[in-house]
């Protein structure tokens, strides 16, 4: 059923999915109901990519942070079961797209979400918001999202109701395993540069040949360079695959991993390299420059989005920007009167160069970076959402009449 979903054209799909689930979901009701409970956090808890690895993160710093979670598998074809989830009064908390929410409402039940407070866990990756998100927002009490780039953009349809909660990686743990350069096949002596994404996170907003192009300017074919792209989701993306086959053109000193790691091992992967590089268009979080830095990386990344927000001089390498309509071959991350980054391939290649060639620069930012991870993604906005979630009687009451307006 996923493989036949995916054949269908990505944003008739989409709009399709939101207008029908917005008008058959089951509505956020007013007044609030009240949290005691703790927290569900939903999502796809069992796949690899950026919101189940949301999901993930929340459920293992609810743990560090002693506040009550459970976890329930919610998407579009696998849910819970209602039954499976006893406590009538805990917060659902949503890692999930917009378009999405409103279907897997209806997959829960009405029943399980019958006074039970709603939250959206949302990230978007433009200042404007696409209007295949506005009918998940009757579906909802409050949005969270990891970033105040994001933020900004959702509160144009979810005025005052918009929190933001990075995700708390710190508070998560960060727990690489135990494999070494020599277990992922990489080379000794060589500086190491990694590009992280997944191909279904969109090809041109990860700008994934941007990098590309900024390695081979910075080193050419150098065999004490090295650039490792891992790359997920591959074989559902074939015309991207040829794309970047072809920018790689056979050079010795890149490879294209298409495995799929354990996230344990991923994190091994990273804390192996020298280098992560990210020249994104536009990011709603970033998870993989944010686990670099935890990790003490050195990041070279587009100064632009949500990695703005953590990513500065100080402690990593910010990559100048020139901004651009935002154009989405796969018509998701497009919204009228949108941009998006380009970013500057030269600097970047200039960066690139700049790290690699000094160790203890690199060690310099790495250890500037990771203690910068471990304060902005400690879990305390976590803890904040969940205590104001738990507000006193007078607090709740002034908030439900000024959100059921």
């Amino acid at each position: 059923m996923h493989r036949l979903w995916r054949c269908l054209p990505a944003a008739p799909r989409r709009r399709g999915l939101a207008e029908i689930g917005g008008l058959l979901a089951p509505r956020a009701t007013w007044p609030a109901p009240r949290v005691r409970d703790g927290l569900i956090v939903g999502g796809e808890t069992t796949r690899a990519s950026g919101l189940g690895e949301g999901a993930r993160i929340m459920r293992r710093a609810c743990k560090a942070l002693d506040i009550p979670a459970m976890e329930l598998q919610a998407s579009l074809l696998n849910c819970t079961r209602a039954q499976e989830c006893p406590a009538p009064d805990a917060a659902l908390v949503l890692h999930m797209d917009a378009p999405s929410l409103p279907v897997a409402l209806l997959r829960l039940g009405r029943s399980f979400v019958r006074n039970r407070w709603v939250v959206g866990y949302w990230a978007w990756e433009l200042p404007v918001v696409s209007t295949t998100w506005r009918p998940a927002t009757a579906c909802v009490h409050e949005v969270w999202t990891p970033s105040r780039f994001s933020a900004h953009a959702l509160e144009a349809i979810m005025p005052g109701r918009v929190r933001v909660v990075p995700h708390a990686l710190a508070a998560a743990g960060v727990t690489p395993s135990r494999m070494d350069r020599a277990a992922f096949g990489l080379p000794a002596d060589a500086v190491v540069v990694l590009v992280s994404f997944s191909l279904a996170s969109s090809f041109a907003r990860k700008n994934p040949l941007a990098a590309i192009r900024a390695f081979r300017d910075a080193f050419g074919e150098r065999t004490d360079r090295f650039l490792l792209l891992k790359v997920t989701h591959a074989r559902h993306y074939p015309q991207d695959m040829a794309q970047l086959r072809a920018a790689v053109a056979g050079a010795p000193n890149i490879r294209i991993e298409e495995h799929l790691f354990p996230a344990n091992d991923s994190l091994a992967l990273t804390q192996c390299v020298d280098i992560v590089l990210s020249l994104h268009r536009s990011e709603g979080f970033g998870l993989v420059p944010a686990e670099a830095m935890l990790l003490g990386r050195t990041v070279v990344a587009t100064d632009w989005s949500a990695t703005a927000e953590f990513l500065d001089a100080e402690c990593g390498l910010p990559v100048p920007y020139r901004l651009i309509p935002a154009r989405d071959p796969r018509g998701v991350f497009e919204a009228e009167g949108a941009v998006w980054a380009e970013a500057d391939v030269g600097a970047a290649a200039t960066h690139l160069r700049r790290a690699a060639d000094d160790a203890a620069l690199r060690q310099k930012l790495g250890s500037r970076a990771r203690d910068v991870a471990r304060q902005r993604f400690n879990g305390d906005a976590l803890r904040a959402a969940y205590a104001a979630l738990r507000g006193d009687e007078a607090v709740v009451a002034v908030r439900d009449k000024a959100w059921a307006s």
